[in-house]
């Protein structure tokens, strides 16, 4: 069997292995998560070998038979937790209607996408026999006798054959966002010309927006204004502005930033807000912005608008019901990819197979 290893350590881990960025990170690093973990390696529910944890296994438990780290102890409270005649010892942790929560929220829907939890795929899906088990290589990120170094290079390999590139890719742009320094973010813009911005999860998304969106998205970018909290101009072509005729007033309700594409016919102006906690496109934003480029003398069909988040985490969530039809939804960490909220009009309605 695995070692004996605390839940106290488990729950102290999970945060470093699962750090900020990560999908669905709540349901990792939870008590409930850290609680399923600690039973999976109690019971040596590890891949190959042949043990298997059910939600039983974790509602079950409870300290006194937590402090039993004796390995007949271990493999007897594995072996007959589904017993009929089993008999928990001590106080449960949980009840038992947390066995959903165990199962779906914490299992299914958590340690399993980040790849740290299998199932047995022999069972049928509605089998009660337990079926889960850790992935190999897994279960030595808790080993007790990692030092700080030895534990941070096996979470890093972990991490990195593990957590798919967008997962990664969040949790590397959090980081960023973190540390960055005090000089704050330097942005390179498409002219070649270089702006700080000050440090902060704004400036970090702002930041992908200039240099990881508009060269995707845009055939010849450019960059007609950026803002940032507390400082309303960062950037402003103004030549640029008066030779397509939009009139760029900072006292106006202007977005965090105006992209312009002027490698197309018709020049294509693209309002964009960042979303690091709210302010996304809404409907009232949208007609707000229309009114300027109305008044500037463009045709809507050329106008568009973008909500840019760090990731599809809380702001997201917070925030979509409120996103503008006609609009787009760009995160940070997943350039590749764009939301497209549609509103062709019950009379122009597509078909499903015509956005495949």
């Amino acid at each position: 069997m695995v070692p004996y290893v605390p839940k106290a350590v488990i729950s102290e881990r999970l945060p470093i292995i699962f750090p900020e960025g990560t999908p669905n990170r709540g349901k990792c690093t939870s008590d409930i998560a850290a609680s399923a973990i600690f039973v999976l390696l109690y019971i040596n529910a590890i891949e190959g070998s042949g043990q298997y944890l059910g939600p039983k296994h974790v509602y079950c438990m409870s300290d006194e038979q937590a402090s039993q780290g004796v390995e007949e102890q271990r493999s007897l409270y594995g072996e007959n937790c589904y017993k009929r005649s089993f008999s928990p010892t001590g106080t449960r942790w949980y009840a038992d209607n947390t066995r959903e929560s165990i199962r779906d929220d914490t299992i299914r829907e958590g340690l399993i996408l980040v790849g740290a939890v299998g199932a047995r795929e022999d069972l049928p899906t509605t089998s009660s026999l337990p079926r889960y088990f850790l992935k190999s290589g897994f279960e030595a990120l808790f080993d007790p006798s990692l030092g700080d170094g030895s534990l941070k290079k096996a979470i890093d390999n972990w991490q990195s054959e593990n957590l798919t590139p967008g997962a990664l890719a969040r949790i590397r742009i959090v980081r960023q966002g973190a540390t960055a320094s005090t000089e704050g973010v330097q942005i390179s813009f498409p002219n070649g010309e270089t702006r700080r911005m000050a440090a902060g999860p704004s400036s970090t998304i702002t930041k992908a927006v200039v240099e990881e969106f508009a060269p995707r998205y845009l055939v010849t970018p450019a960059v007609l204004w950026v803002s940032e909290s507390g400082n309303k101009v960062v950037s402003r072509d103004e030549g640029l502005a008066q030779t397509i005729g939009l009139e760029i007033e900072a006292d106006r309700n202007l977005p965090d930033l105006i992209l312009v594409d002027i490698g197309t016919d018709d020049t294509l102006i693209v309002f964009i807000e960042v979303v690091a906690s709210d302010g996304p496109v809404s409907e009232r934003r949208k007609s707000a912005l229309l009114e300027l480029t109305d008044n500037a003398g463009f045709d809507r069909r050329n106008v568009t608008f973008v909500t840019a988040y760090q990731d599809r985490n809380p702001a997201f969530r917070r925030t979509v019901s409120s996103l503008a039809w006609g609009s787009f939804a760009w995160f940070a960490s997943e350039p590749d990819q764009l939301i497209v909220l549609s509103e062709a009009g019950e009379n122009n309605t597509r078909h499903l197979h015509t956005w495949l």
